[in-house]
Order: C-alpha cells, then sequence, then structure tokens
C-alpha cells in the first residue's frame, strides 16, 4: 500500500500519544510506518521536492493541526504530548479523526480564519503552514509541489513549441547558450567561435568542455518534429570516429526511438541524447529563454534558536 493520506493518519497518530508520554515526529512516523505495515520504499518516498519523505511530511502536518486544535501541545525540544483536550477527543471511540472533527474546537477555527483572511505563510514546527487549504490526500506543502510542478509543466510545454518555431540560426545560438550556461564551452565568445556550420535544420560542429578547453565535444542538434532513429546516432557516431572524437552531443526538438537509445548506450563512444522534453527542462533550470516571475521561500522553525542554556 502507498502512505495513507494523512487524515486517515489522524486517528492512530492521536492513539500513540494516548499513554501521555512525550514522543517526536520520527518516532511517530515509525510508529505510523509499523501501523500500516508500509514497506522501506514506502517510508522513504518522497514529497515532489524532494527536500522531505512524504510520512514526515504528514507527521508534522498533523502536529501542527492538532496543536492549532489544541489537543496536543509542545513538551520539548521537538517533541510533543496529548493534553486533556485530545484525550477526551480519544475516549469518543470515534471510527475518524479528520480535518471535519477539528472544527469543533474554536481554536482551531480562530486559526484557519486567520490563515485564509491574511493570505500569509505561517512559521510552524517541521515545516510551513502556507494559505492553500489541504485537500482529503494530501497536505498543503504536498498541494504546494503539484501545483508547482503542473506550473513547470505548462511552461515546458510552451519552451519547446518556441523552440520548434524558432529560425535554425536563431537554434544554433540558443544551443550554445545552454551549453555555456551549463558551464562548457567557456565564454559565450568561446563557444561560437568553436561551433561550426549550420544546417538546413541543425548544428553541427565542436565546443570546448571546459574554460581550458582541456578536451572537445562534439555537437548536433535538429530542429525535428519526427522522432530520431538509430540511423541518424550511427551517422552522428561516424562522424565522432572521423574527427577522432571521444564525446558528443546529439539535441533535438522531438525525441528518440528506443533503438536510438539502446545503440547510443552500446557503443564506446560517449554519446549524450538531449530531446525535446529534457531540452526544455534544461532551458528552465539555466534560465534560457525563461525569466522569474515571482519567487516564495518555504521556511520552517530553527529549533535550536530558542533552546535557552
Amino acid at each position: 500500500m502507498a502512505v495513507p493520506d494523512f487524515q486517515t493518519m489522524m486517528l492512530p497518530f492521536l492513539g500513540f500519544l494516548g499513554d501521555c508520554q512525550e514522543h517526536g515526529y520520527s518516532e511517530i512516523a515509525n510508529l505510523l510506518s509499523e501501523h500500516y505495515q508500509l514497506t522501506s520504499e514506502e517510508r522513504n518516498e518522497m514529497v515532489p521536492s524532494g527536500k522531505q519523505t512524504r510520512l514526515i511530511n504528514r507527521v508534522h502536518w498533523i502536529s501542527t493541526y492538532f496543536k492549532k486544535a489544541h489537543l496536543i501541545e509542545a513538551a520539548g525540544r521537538g517533541t510533543f504530548r496529548i493534553t486533556e483536550r485530545g484525550l477526551e477527543l480519544l475516549s469518543r471511540n470515534m471510527p475518524r479523526i479528520d480535518m471535519k472533527t477539528l472544527e469543533e474546537f474554536p481554536e482551531y477555527l480562530a486559526f484557519r480564519s486567520q490563515r485564509n483572511g491574511k493570505g500569509a505563510a505561517e512559521v510552524t514546527e517541521g515545516t510551513v503552514s502556507a494559505p492553500i487549504e489541504p485537500v482529503e490526500s494530501k497536505t498543503p506543502d504536498e498541494v504546494l509541489d503539484d501545483a508547482y510542478i503542473n506550473i513547470r509543466s505548462n511552461l515546458a510545454s510552451e519552451v519547446l513549441e518556441k523552440v520548434k518555431s524558432c529560425t535554425p540560426s536563431f537554434f544554433e545560438r540558443l544551443v550554445v547558450e545552454l551549453l555555456v550556461k551549463m558551464g562548457y564551452g567557456g565564454t559565450r565568445e568561446d563557444a561560437g567561435q568553436a561551433v561550426g556550420r549550420s544546417g538546413d535544420e541543425g548544428i553541427d560542429g565542436i565546443i570546448k568542455e571546459d574554460r581550458l578547453g582541456l578536451d572537445v565535444i562534439y555537437l548536433q542538434a535538429k530542429r525535428w518534429e519526427g522522432t530520431v532513429s538509430r540511423p541518424e546516432i550511427q551517422k552522428f557516431a561516424g562522424a565522432l570516429q572521423g574527427k577522432r572524437a571521444r564525446k558528443g552531443v546529439f539535441i533535438t526538438t522531438s525525441d528518440f526511438s528506443k533503438e536510438a537509445r539502446e545503440f547510443a548506450a552500446a557503443i564506446d563512444n560517449k554519446i549524450i541524447l538531449i530531446d525535446g522534453e529534457e531540452l526544455a527542462e534544461y532551458m528552465i533550470d539555466f534560465n534560457v529563454g525563461v525569466s522569474t516571475v515571482n519567487a516564495y521561500e518555504i521556511k520552517r522553525i530553527d529549533s535550536d534558536y530558542f533552546v535557552e542554556e
């Protein structure tokens, strides 16, 4: 099974605290993992940002909402314990505790009203409370990550469409600019001089691997619509041998066939294949043809700061 949604985990989470002892995030995560018999892969599954496991992320968010509802309280550095209100809720033997359950507590309603009214992020223990309402199966962090991934995916599609519509000469400059941003070719001027002739549907040439020019990379870029097949990669490999080159990069605005990828992986020369989707992702990562509109910082409590000597 996958990691349960965070509302499903609320009841067993509070139940583990029914012993009135202090507990920490990792401890509760381990107990939940055992309770749901999660595999090692499921326990280590990351949220889309890759900054935290999905299990720990959900434990942090449950604790945040429970604290706002006064069901649990901070007990020490990174630990918490159940309150009298939490014990009373457990005594009801409810089949489920979820966000709807928390609405009976005025402190939680005040928190939610304040959060929605101000639209500001609030720092909480271990994570951040963002102005996004959780859904049934996802925490606000996960909702925010999904929104980012969706925005990035749409941007990548737009970038690729723009690249496909540009002229061959512009495509040549774009590829060189990207490689320089990625750390190849030395300066933009050096890289531009290194690139050779332009063709109707791409560029062919060499580019420095580093600023000192200790090695060179043979480059071919094709602004194509159709799939690049194995024969095209074989021709490129032959060109590498003819120039006594050991490394090559083949960039296309389309994609590569399975046979083309298998051939590139099997030969002695190192040939990197970059398809249209990867090209767009690299352009976004290295800020080629895109610009930053908004930037958001996600912060969390620095528990060490609040430790009194």
